[in-house]
Order: structure tokens, then C-alpha cells, then sequence
């Protein structure tokens, strides 16, 4: 694949040149990326930079470049969701990875640091609102990365099937993938920020165990997450686009992690009184350690 050209309907491109659905040129990119879901959020990211270099809006994909001290940032909005993720990592591997004049694979390839800053729910007691959480896995309940070749560790594997059969999902039409992290940025978060598996759904009121009128097929769902263990490992939250992240990182070869601010409880039935301020705390925090590195 890498000796042969990407046809126009592969990979589609602007009139100047830029990747079509994320609206950037290879310039506008910094090598440390963050990805948020609200489109509004990314000025709530950028208003840190001491300086910003680039701004530029398609459809709910935002993007701000610049910097904070010597550290190049760029901050994208996602949208919601796994379908999402999945433009957005393709087409963030295409502007460092992809020769767009020629449409042909770079002969040496690059790997960007992505990390999602996002909110979610918890699915522990001791994880309460307003705390922070930082992924070493994700548990994928969506179908993306069923349509790629995803190379998986006997860790993963394991864990993988541990999950199934621990929700009771091995007869069911969902096939669940187990992907970590990067061990490396993870590293760089500490004790402010839980660690453990966060669980993507491919939606936001059945796939995570919500009744407003539609009746559920999996309806011990969420108590199946929450009690899940594997040797150190346990479920502490789930939303709508880290395991994607993960998978698609693994299969392009990225660096990623998803940290998420705990806007619900899901075991207590709680939400945050002040979702605005648990974001920025979140944003502030985040970017101290980003910086740094």
C-alpha cells in the first residue's frame, strides 16, 4: 500500500490542499495534540496559550495552534463519538504520514502525541464527581476498529476476554476490544489523576445504561462494568471516544491518553454542581503537565 498512489475519493482534500473534513495543512499541526469533544472547548484550552499562531472552523471541527512557553500545541475538537474519532485520526496521520502533493505514504513516518481531554462518568464508589481520570486502557464496545487490522498484545487478549465474559456480552452482537495506552504519557500524570479502564460506548443513553422511555436490553449493564477486575486492573469510567483513540493510535502508530474530568456518578447517581469549573480544572492541570514535556 505504501508504493501506491491514494486516489481522490480515499482521501479527499480541499482546493488549497487541505485535508478535507479537519480543514488543516501540515503546517497548522502541532506534534502534541489534544482532542476535545465540544468545539467550544478548544477556546477554553487555547485562552492558556501564551501565544496563538493558527485558528481555522469546518463544520465541528475547531482547531487552534500555538504555544505555551517552547511547547507547540494544537488543540482540536472531535465532535462526539467513535464515527468521529475515526475522521479525525485518519486525517491527523494523513497531514504528518502522507505526502498530499503526491498522494503516496512518506518513506519515514511520524507518531504524534494525542491526548484526549474530555468528561465522563464514573463507574466507581470512590471516583466522585469532579475528580480526574487518566486511561491505561480502553474497552472498546463500539464497531470501528472492528474494520481495521489491529495488532493487540496477549494483555490485551486477556483482558479482552476477561471483559466479555464478566458483562455477559460473548452472545451477544457487540465484540468489545481491549487496547492500552501509552505507558509513557500516562507516566506523566500522577497521583491527582485516577488510573484505570475506561470503557467506550457507542452512545450516550442505552450504550451506557440510561432509561428514559426506550427499555434496555443490557439492563445490568453498568453494574457489570463497575464490579469488572482483572488482577490491578478495574473500570473507572466510561464515554464515547477513548478506546477508538487508542485503537486507531495502535494501528497508525500515535502515542495516546485520554484524561477525562468525572462529571456523574453512576454508582451514587450524582452530578456535578459546576461542570464548567471541573473542566477547567481539568484543562489547567492538564496543560501544566503537557507543557513540561
Amino acid at each position: 500500500m505504501e508504493n501506491q498512489q491514494i486516489g481522490n475519493s480515499e482521501l479527499i482534500l480541499t482546493s488549497d490542499g487541505r485535508v478535507y473534513h479537519i480543514n488543516l495543512k501540515p503546517e497548522d499541526l502541532a506534534s502534541t495534540v489534544i482532542t476535545v469533544g465540544d468545539p467550544d472547548r478548544v477556546t477554553e484550552v487555547s485562552k492558556y496559550f501564551d501565544e496563538i499562531e493558527f485558528k481555522i472552523q469546518h463544520r465541528e471541527f475547531v482547531t487552534h495552534t500555538g504555544r505555551i512557553g517552547k511547547k507547540r500545541l494544537t488543540v482540536l475538537s472531535s465532535g462526539i463519538g467513535p464515527d468521529n474519532i475515526d475522521i479525525v485520526m485518519n486525517e491527523l496521520d494523513a497531514l504528518v504520514n502522507i505526502d498530499l502533493e503526491q498522494r503516496m505514504v512518506k518513506p519515514e513516518l511520524t507518531s504524534l502525541n494525542i491526548i484526549r481531554m474530555g468528561t465522563s462518568g464514573s463507574l466507581q464508589g470512590d471516583i466522585p464527581v469532579d475528580s480526574l481520570v487518566a486511561s491505561s486502557h480502553g474497552i472498546g464496545l463500539d464497531n470501528v476498529l472492528q474494520y481495521y487490522e489491529l495488532t493487540q498484545t496477549d494483555h490485551e487478549l486477556a483482558l479482552q476476554d476477561a471483559f466479555v465474559n464478566h458483562v455477559q456480552l460473548a452472545d451477544s452482537a457487540i465484540k468489545p476490544y481491549a487496547v492500552e495506552g501509552s505507558k509513557d504519557i500516562l507516566s506523566w500524570f500522577g497521583d491527582d489523576y485516577h488510573k484505570g479502564i475506561t470503557v467506550t460506548c457507542p452512545g450516550f443513553y442505552a450504550p451506557q445504561g440510561r432509561v428514559v422511555r426506550a427499555q434496555l436490553k443490557f439492563p445490568e449493564l453498568v453494574n457489570r462494568l463497575s464490579s469488572f477486575v482483572l488482577e490491578t486492573n478495574r473500570i473507572t469510567n466510561f464515554e464515547m471516544e477513548t478506546s477508538a483513540i487508542f485503537g486507531l493510535g495502535r494501528v497508525l502508530g500515535h502515542h495516546c491518553l485520554a484524561v477525562n474530568t468525572i462529571v456523574a456518578n453512576r454508582v451514587h447517581k450524582t452530578f456535578t454542581q459546576d461542570g464548567k469549573k471541573s473542566v477547567e480544572n481539568m484543562i489547567q492541570k492538564s496543560l501544566e503537565i503537557l507543557a513540561k514535556h
